[in-house]
């Protein structure tokens, strides 16, 4: 028997072939009358209402298909939206005080405390006490334009805050800060011995967690030095000779775990953040086990943040601790290489010392797409006013020459006065006009 022949080769297409007559693709006039197809007979009448119920059944149908098909997709495919408690809140009222926005105003009822009378003051940062004599810079109150900021009551605020835990986080800057506000707070307590450093350890910039005692209010108020806020450890393996150390931009500080359960938690980094802390010392980023060496170090900075804030959002109770993140604050070198520090007797009339605002722009992107409430505390501007309030030559040791710090008292007083003030405030909500 002849088998016929099948060919299988797919290099002529079947769409090109040729069709005859007889093919059953095939379709005229000719051969017409062969086939009984159904719309031969006439089609009825437009106005049967058989056609009508037809047609109308067949557009509802294909109606429902495409509505189902569609809300299906979409129910599958779109989270539901996520709200913003920081943004909300900011829209529940239009009398939200801008406290950044202000000037420094002379007003002979400063300072607030007396450095040599807080013994949690650094000697470093107590220009009296080593050899300044003007006392003008003293004398500077941060006033807000478009409201009053109440004048800080050491009772109130230790009330506000007894039974509390406060932490501060960051580098020297934050431990500033942080005995700024052991110092204010210390002018409403009776006995000073009530208050103490929880291990006995004098003030000093190389140990790692600080922690302050109020005895009599059961509050503490706690430092922990994490300059990058992120790990920093030995560098990969097998990487260039060049790299010694390596940032973890993917891994938050390992003494993390003890900043949280906190009432009050006030972030701040950036003064590290520069060519010569970081690449000239041998240090470079690193992410998920490899090195990034062409990362710019805003890039850098702005993957640390965001691990920050999904630790926040992980493993913050914001129901509970209300966060804080300082912005960068401006330092006063002059001179060809920066290197030169002359400060001045009174406040500079232009802002100085902001050439560093991408660090602000970042902390405020990366806060605006947070889940958890987050407030910034933006006092660069409030610092480029003030050249006359760094350490300058007023240091301890004398020797070193310091445009990046400031005295105490001074201006991180100003900034505790803010953060009082929202404690005590509903947020800047009841300021007065």
């Amino acid at each position: 028997m002849h088998m016929p022949t099948i060919n299988f080769n797919r290099s002529t297409s079947a769409r090109h072939t040729p069709r005859g007559v007889n093919s059953p693709r095939a379709f005229n006039g000719a051969h017409a009358h062969h086939r009984k197809w159904w719309w031969v007979s006439a089609p009825p009448p437009l106005d049967s209402p058989v056609l009508t119920y037809f047609v109308a059944s067949i557009l509802m149908l294909t109606a429902c298909v495409i509505y189902l098909c569609v809300f299906g997709y979409w129910a599958r495919r779109v989270p539901d939206p996520v709200q913003i408690p920081h943004l909300l809140e900011s829209t529940k009222s239009t009398t939200v005080c801008d406290v950044f926005n202000g000037m420094w105003v002379p007003d002979e009822s400063y300072p607030l405390y007396n450095s040599s009378d807080c013994p949690f003051a650094e000697r470093g940062f107590n220009c009296l006490a080593n050899g300044r004599k003007d006392t003008d810079y003293l004398k500077w109150r941060w006033k807000p334009k478009d409201c009053e900021l109440p004048r800080f009551d050491a009772l109130k605020a230790l009330e506000k805050l007894r039974g509390k835990r406060v932490v501060f986080v960051g580098d020297s800057m934050s431990r500033t800060q942080w005995e700024s506000f052991i110092c204010m707070l210390m002018t409403g307590v009776q006995d000073p011995k009530s208050v103490y450093e929880v291990n006995g350890n004098q003030i000093s910039k190389t140990i790692r967690f600080l922690g302050v005692r109020f005895q009599e209010y059961n509050l503490s108020v706690e430092f922990f030095r994490s300059v990058f806020l992120v790990q920093q450890g030995l560098a990969p393996r097998h990487g260039p000779k060049r790299v010694r150390s390596a940032l973890k931009l993917d891994r938050l500080d390992d003494i993390s775990r003890k900043w949280i359960d906190s009432d009050l938690l006030v972030f701040n980094s950036g003064h590290w953040w520069t060519p010569s802390k970081l690449f000239d010392m041998g240090c470079y980023f690193q992410d998920g086990g490899s090195l990034k060496l062409g990362m710019s170090i805003t890039s850098a900075f702005e993957m640390a943040l965001q691990t920050w804030a999904s630790w926040v959002e992980r493993s913050v109770n914001t129901n509970r601790t209300h966060v804080f993140f300082r912005t960068f604050e401006p330092s006063h070198w002059s001179g060809a290489n920066q290197k030169e520090c002359k400060v001045t007797t009174e406040p500079s009339i232009d802002a100085k010392g902001t050439e560093r605002n991408e660090f602000g722009d970042i902390i405020a992107s990366v806060v605006s797409t947070m889940r958890a409430p987050v407030t910034v505390l933006n006092v660069t501007s409030m610092g480029a006013f003030r050249s006359d309030a760094h350490i300058g030559t007023y240091s301890h040791p004398l020797t070193v020459l310091d445009c990046s710090h400031w005295c105490l008292p001074g201006v991180p007083d100003a900034w505790n006065e803010i953060v009082f003030s929202y404690l005590l405030t509903d947020g800047w909500r009841s300021l007065q006009n």
